[in-house]
């Protein structure tokens, strides 16, 4: 199988026009899973997270009035309401705001996520390599979108269908973007600061390294989220940023990992929720940076084969649900991504990697 790769030209509305008629299948799909989510897993009734919807909705309006106005032409080219796509937009602050406040009553039991780069140092081309394993919830469904603005500037990456830009991707410039899902006991969405897709959707149009470390850290967030940033030839910055505070990291021996977790929350002056899965994310980390290093120079084939690895299997590197969880904590590695900034060139597949090939869509 392989995701669907939509071509988007035009305003912020028509492209968002295009995502809605042509993803409009997907994105009833995802509306469905979400709004179960939200009332399932994290207590939030349909109307509630509406109405959580439409207050953050005001609130991007202001801040980035092009993202607004896509989400617009998602919900007229889908045909559904502009609170439904507003409310998937937002899904990020409504779910990982309430696992950490669920976790200080319950423990949480949510993680995913293992994101890597590898210097040109490091790799058997040359070239600056980036990528994840993104572990989500198994029935979601996902597309590549290929954007290209009224100028011609251009972003590839992945998204689920129905919400605005790419949170995994590349463009034009040869900036490059992962994220992995993190909490505080700090977070909280109703501070409406700017949300993490609109600022995924903000780096992949920034033209230089600076700027879209500038989207991350140049103002507060609602929630915590980790964003591991690159750009040609070999600028690579790693940012886990808390509500109020954020921590760069960058490169050790040719590369970098992130998964799950703070580094060092103490350090950062943060504190996470309890979360038994902790140690998942730990192992993860430990487990590709060990991989990444055992072998020199690195090779995409290297890389393919190492977001495969399930050492710790159902838990590993490489996610599959486990079957003695609760459905509401089953997550899978829903896309395996590998980029090379250099090409412009972006590899994924639809589902864990270990069962499915990987597709090649590029700029270039």
């Amino acid at each position: 199988m392989s995701l669907p790769v939509v071509h988007l030209t035009g305003t912020p509305y028509e492209q968002g026009l295009q995502h809605g008629e042509v993803l409009k299948g997907r994105i009833g799909h995802n509306l469905r899973v979400y709004f179960e989510r939200f009332e399932r897993e994290v207590r939030l009734s349909p109307p509630e997270a509406l109405s959580w919807a439409r207050r953050y909705a005001a609130a991007i309006e202001a801040q980035n009035t092009d993202y607004f106005t896509a989400m617009r032409g998602v919900a007229d080219g889908s045909g559904f309401s502009f609170e439904e796509i507003a409310a998937l937009n937002v899904r990020y602050e409504i779910l990982y705001y309430q696992f950490g406040k669920n976790a200080l009553q319950d423990s949480v039991d949510v993680d995913g996520c293992t994101a890597f780069a590898v210097l040109p140092e490091a790799s058997a081309g040359g070239h600056l390599l980036l990528g994840q394993n993104w572990d989500w919830i198994p029935q979601v469904q996902g597309a590549v979108l290929h954007t290209s603005d009224g100028d011609g500037f251009e972003t590839l990456g992945f998204t689920e269908a129905g919400i605005v830009g790419a949170k995994i991707g590349l463009n034009r410039a040869g900036i490059g973007l992962c994220i992995n899902g993190m909490t505080t006991t700090d977070d909280d969405w109703s501070r409406l600061a700017r949300p993490v897709h609109v600022r995924c959707y903000e780096v992949l149009r920034a033209r230089t390294f600076e700027e879209a470390v500038q989207v991350i850290i140049g103002e507060a967030r609602a929630c915590s989220t980790n964003f591991l940033i690159a750009q040609t030839p070999d600028k690579v910055t790693d940012i886990e940023a808390a509500p109020d505070k954020a921590n760069l990291i960058g490169c050790e021996d040719g590369c970098l990992v992130h998964t799950n977790h703070f580094l060092d929350p103490v350090g950062t002056g943060i504190e996470e929720p309890p979360n038994p899965r902790r140690p998942h994310s730990c192992h993860r980390l430990d487990r590709l940076r060990e991989l990444l290093l055992s072998h020199s120079p690195i090779t995409e084939e290297d890389i393919t084969a190492y977001l495969r690895d399930h050492q710790e299997h159902p838990s590993s590197v490489c996610r599959h649900e486990n079957p003695d969880d609760p459905p509401e904590q089953h997550y899978i590695t829903v896309t395996s991504v590998l980029m090379d900034l250099h090409t412009r060139t972006l590899r994924l597949t639809d589902g864990p990697p270990c069962r499915n090939e990987y597709q090649t869509v590029s700029l270039a």
